[in-house]
């Protein structure tokens, strides 16, 4: 099954968070907060203005995006949870630069 957001909407996976804090203390399953960063998998067309004019959104398919706690509204896709969320919802985009790729 495929999916495709309409308007300014888009698909969002989240992505999990780290099992260990970084003094090494394992964190629980029902101790863990659902994760506030995610990756778009799929994106609307825009949004139309008053005057009907299409604006692209500034995100696109593939981008590390962070977003509020109770952003979107969570669906269940192939098996999959998935979020749909307005543009609006997203907070940033997370860039990774070339310095931090090579510390990972």
């Amino acid at each position: 099954m495929t999916f495709r957001p309409l308007h300014d909407r888009i698909l969002v996976r989240r992505v999990e968070a780290e099992e260990k804090t970084a003094g090494g203390i394992i964190i629980p399953d029902n101790a863990k907060e659902k994760p506030m960063e995610g990756e778009v998998i799929a994106v609307g067309p825009g949004a139309r203005d008053e005057a009907g004019q299409l604006h692209p959104l500034d995100v696109s398919v593939g981008d590390r995006i962070l977003f509020g706690k109770w952003s979107g509204t969570e669906i269940r896709l192939n098996g999959e949870d998935l979020l749909i969320m307005k543009e609006s919802d997203v907070l940033g985009i997370v860039e990774v630069t070339a310095s931090m790729k090579k510390a990972a």
